[in-house]
């Protein structure tokens, strides 16, 4: 989405009611999905630190490099800028006059814990020993899960890319492809289909045996007749993610494979029946897992049920046992149910929906059941 169509000052109000409410005065961010969900503005995670302060009373703070700062120019609200040139001598002077800016002194600080490197939070630390930083994943969490109709329309098209480039890429799986190779086809037909090249993850592409393991990575195992395939792929609109899954046979399905899909397809059912406004995130896991455990299968669905998506690939809310987290409108996260047989294979079937007012919607409307492929 451009930063016109983005009302980033209503982002950062939401967020100083975040941090008040959890009790931190501060919250600095480097170059991630954060960042960029409350400035519009995108960084790499480079060498060149870049962190964004924020202070509820006052404009934001950016410190980055010079070489960025054009990407400054023409923003749609007020914001305070420190730069830095290649000399890493000068790096902490920037810093030091960013943070005064932005009155963190003796503040307690929100930061990313998986985000923040040991680089920028020197630099933070060496301006001022009296701030402490705490996490501000719940605040930020809690401002980003519920998605409004742009960041939906997003992921819509997020997911009708990627369902198109796979089913482009489907007459060229046939016995003898490599799993790399058919990785290749389809990252090809994401890009052609329209997705930004910063895809949520490589796609996973797994074979026979290799099926089994959740995260494959693709190798160069040729398909064979009577495998089972896994492939799990997304795409990037506008920065916002795609996440999908589906299972096919090479040729005539094994009994068993089969059986799982079948069983696997009724948990992905299940689940989504389940999910909806006021449903704790855990009750559907708890749908999914019940399915694959009546059938006799429960000890080989050995992850979640589903993760949020969004700006990631994997942010809140985790539809997860333990999770009490009332799901709301506009939350949207994955629903994947899997059964793994080690040394045999898999299967894995993965949606992608949003909760609405009386129930949720699905983004992804490709074929669950198990497809042949290959004949």
């Amino acid at each position: 989405m451009s930063q016109t169509e983005v009302n980033y000052g209503n982002r950062q109000d939401h967020l100083a009611m975040a941090m008040k409410a959890a009790n931190i005065e501060a919250m600095a961010l480097n170059a991630g999905p954060s960042l960029t969900y409350l400035s519009g503005l995108h960084f790499h995670l480079s060498e060149r630190p870049v962190v964004g302060l924020f202070t509820p009373h006052l404009p934001p703070v950016i410190i980055l490099p010079e070489l960025e700062a054009g990407k400054l120019s023409n923003l749609p609200y007020q914001v305070e800028s420190f730069t830095y040139g290649e000399d890493p001598d000068t790096w902490q002077a920037s810093f030091r006059d960013g943070v005064l800016a932005a009155e963190f002194s003796d503040l307690r600080v929100g930061v990313e814990p998986r985000r923040l490197r040991v680089l920028e939070l020197t630099f933070l630390e060496n301006v001022d020993a009296g701030m402490k930083f705490v996490s501000g994943e719940a605040c930020l969490a809690e401002i980003r899960m519920q998605k409004d109709e742009a960041e939906q329309a997003a992921m819509q098209k997020a997911v009708n890319t990627a369902q198109d480039a796979l089913e482009a890429t489907l007459p060229v799986i046939k016995p003898g492809i490599t799993e790399r190779e058919l990785a290749a086809e389809l990252m090809v037909g994401l890009l052609r289909g329209g997705s930004e090249s910063q895809v949520p993850f490589a796609p996973i592409v797994a074979s026979g045996p290799n099926s089994a393991n959740p995260h494959a990575f693709p190798s160069d195992r040729r398909l064979e007749r009577g495998d089972q395939l896994i492939i799990d792929w997304g795409a990037n609109i506008g920065g916002y993610f795609s996440d999908l899954t589906r299972t096919f046979a090479i040729g005539e399905p094994q009994d068993e494979m089969n059986l799982i899909a079948q069983i696997v397809l009724q948990a992905n059912e299940a689940a989504r029946e389940k999910a909806g406004p006021g449903i704790p995130a855990q009750d559907v896991d708890r749908a999914a897992r019940q399915v694959i455990e009546d059938a006799g299968f429960g000890e080989f669905f050995i992850h979640r049920t589903g993760h949020g998506l969004g700006m990631e690939g994997h942010e809140h809310p985790y539809i997860r046992e333990g999770n009490l987290l009332p799901l709301a409108p506009g939350m949207t996260f994955t629903i994947e149910p899997g059964i793994y047989l080690p040394n045999k294979g898999g299967v894995r079937i993965e949606d992608d929906v949003v909760v609405t007012n009386d129930g949720i919607l699905s983004f992804s409307d490709m074929p669950r059941a198990l497809r042949t492929l290959g004949d």
